[in-house]
């Protein structure tokens, strides 16, 4: 059974990424580009619990991606929209980069698009992502 804050997180994780969507197609508005990302940050939090979160961006090994996406996220509240989005997309790629494998690797198994997940270019590109085979989420 699902908790309330997980359903509610999830809520806000969603609400998050449509922000950000709509604030990249409104030609990068900063003002919708902040509220999605307290939403997403906020969702996270709730969705994997405060403790399991902290110990997600507090890890040693992936502080490049940390300083990248907080970084990234104070400058969109400093209504520097286009560069504080460039440094949060390279700091969700290189913090969340072990799991596209393993997102790509169900995918495959979809009928409509497992076709194109199975391309050998396509799928060693999203193997490259992470940099261990350990086939673990990153959380």
């Amino acid at each position: 059974m699902v908790s309330d804050n997980t359903k509610i997180g999830t809520g806000l994780l969603a609400l998050g990424f449509i922000l950000l969507f709509t604030g990249v197609i409104f030609l990068f508005d900063s003002t919708l580009l902040a509220m999605g990302d307290i939403f997403f940050l906020v969702g996270l939090t709730l969705t994997i619990g405060p403790s399991r979160t902290m110990k997600f961006f507090t890890r040693r090994d992936r502080l490049r991606g940390i300083v990248s996406f907080f970084g990234g996220v104070f400058l969109v509240l400093m209504r520097w929209p286009v560069v504080g989005m460039v440094m949060q997309f390279y700091g969700l790629v290189y913090l969340f980069g072990q799991f596209f494998p393993i997102a790509a690797a169900s995918l495959r198994d979809s009928p409509v698009i497992g076709s194109i997940f199975r391309i050998p270019a396509v799928e060693s590109y999203l193997n490259s992502f992470g940099g261990s085979r350990r086939g673990r989420a990153p959380v």
